[in-house]
């Protein structure tokens, strides 16, 4: 959108006239770097080209005028009903004006409770990912990036649109901001889970399907820009289809999405498994150029305190859902995230949780300690414990799973891999890229390691490899 409003994308923040931040506001920690983002943008004004900084994406979606009153250094915060005429936003911005804050609400109010009334109003609704009703004049090409910042920069002249997209075709508003081999594909956004921890369904609002039309429209679109992993997420990709009257629609777009032209894989994210289903575990398992890759959201394993989380499972529950999992893709890739130090754990809790992640042997954990999270009903539970309790227990559930996660990776000696090429590590020479069980970014590398003789693969070549050996959670592999 930007792009077709006559903006273009600079990879020095010194070049920009205006740095947009694209903030998260998910837990204590990561609402902290992004004011540190914000806080080192602005220290860039004044010093080169950069005039203004301006705040957007969750943290400005939540707390808006709360933000924008605390960090005098952003020159505007903008929610995601700015996100459609953005361009006129930046413009007025540069010009001196200083528009309103946005005013955060209940963004799950916006749309009607019953899913299956939503798509009719879903337009009249700020989605970010979705697209929109905006019309441009054709899908836009850009070029740079920062992972913790956009930079925006007006030189019209240097746009390119790219042809005329027909009538009767989706028009995909999306640019590529970078030469990676995989990309992040939205199928949905929102939750209508009700976690007592999670303050994500307040600002992201309620649950909403994207069409599959749509989203096979981006895929091909992607296919045609050298993508050659989609990484399909959402905040609950198990309710995908529930608003469009189809439970079982990922299970029918899997196998058309790994049918794309210039495809080779596809990669599903964030699965809760309180609504994992046989047949969407079979059609994962099953078709050729999805990945066995199961990211499930367990959270912890002690079934007292699941319920007290607003959560289901058990650790019996769970061991049976990765038993599941293993026997269609003994191969598979399992990942997941923890809390702890939530209100009113106890000893017991904890001996449970340990227990239970020593016996699922999953791929890589992330692990959490609980912090309150505003306007959430945990965040008025007694039972709370001292910081510097939580502090050890994530202390001691990190190196837990630091540990459990090596020993896996160190079962995977001597397996056949096939490893999407991503690049050259800077610091050793050695290609580096991801098995089908390493997902991007968190998951760990695959350090491929080639004969002189044998010539270096380009980056988005798919090499089948054996693993040789490990460095932590990273495989090192070798040609088959």
């Amino acid at each position: 959108r930007l792009a077709a409003g006559g903006w273009l994308l600079v990879d020095d923040a010194a070049q920009a006239d205006v740095a947009v931040i694209n903030t998260c506001g998910f837990v204590a920690q990561a609402k902290k770097d992004s004011i540190d983002a914000l806080l080192e943008a602005s220290d860039l004004k004044g010093q080169g080209r950069t005039q203004k900084v301006v705040a957007v994406g969750c943290l400005a979606e939540r707390y808006g005028e709360q933000l924008a009153a605390e960090l005098p250094e952003a020159d505007a915060v903008l929610g995601f009903d700015s996100y459609a005429d953005m361009s006129s936003h930046l413009t007025s911005i540069l010009d001196g004006n200083r528009p309103a804050s946005h005013v955060p609400s209940d963004r799950r109010r916006l749309l009607p409770l019953s899913p299956a009334t939503r798509q009719a109003t879903a337009g009249s609704v700020a989605l970010p990912g979705h697209g929109g009703p905006a019309v441009l004049p054709g899908s836009v090409r850009a070029s740079g990036a920062l992972e913790s910042a956009v930079l925006q920069s007006r030189a019209p002249e240097s746009v390119t649109i790219e042809g005329p997209v027909p009538a009767s075709c989706p028009r995909v508003i999306r640019a590529r901001l970078d030469g990676r081999p995989w990309a992040p594909l939205k199928i949905a956004s929102g939750c209508d889970r009700r976690c007592a921890f999670c303050a994500i369904p307040m600002f992201r609002g309620a649950f909403v399907s994207r069409r599959p039309s749509d989203i096979l429209a981006e895929a091909r679109w992607l296919g045609e820009r050298d993508v050659k992993e989609l990484f399909l997420v959402s905040e609950n990709s198990t309710s995908y289809g529930k608003d469009l009257g189809d439970l079982r629609l990922l299970e029918t777009m899997l196998p058309e999405l790994a049918a794309v032209d210039g495809i080779e894989r596809v990669r599903v994210s964030y699965l809760q498994p309180a609504e994992i289903r046989m047949d969407l575990l079979d059609v994962m398992a099953s078709t050729p150029g999805v990945v066995p890759y199961f990211d499930i959201s367990f959270q912890h394993a002690s079934e007292p305190l699941l319920r007290r989380m607003r959560r289901f499972g058990s650790a019996q529950a769970f061991l049976e859902l990765i038993d599941q999992v293993r026997a269609r893709a003994p191969l598979a890739g399992i990942r997941s995230n923890v809390i702890v130090g939530f209100p009113g754990e106890t000893e017991e809790d904890l001996a449970e949780l340990e227990s239970f992640l020593t016996a699922a042997r999953l791929d890589v954990v992330g692990v959490f300690g609980y912090s309150d999270e505003d306007g959430t009903e945990a965040e008025t539970y007694e039972g709370k414990l001292e910081s510097h309790v939580i502090a050890e227990r994530l202390a001691h559930f990190t190196m837990l799973v630091e540990e459990l996660n090596i020993q896996r990776t160190e079962e995977r000696l001597g397996e056949r891999v096939e490893v999407l090429v991503e690049g050259i590590d800077q610091d050793t020479d050695e290609l580096t890229g991801r098995a089908a069980h390493q997902g991007p970014d968190v998951d760990g590398a695959t350090i491929l390691r080639l004969p002189p003789e044998v010539q270096a693969p380009a980056v988005g070549e798919l090499i089948a490899a054996r693993v040789v050996g490990t460095l932590g959670i990273d495989l090192i592999a070798e040609p088959a």
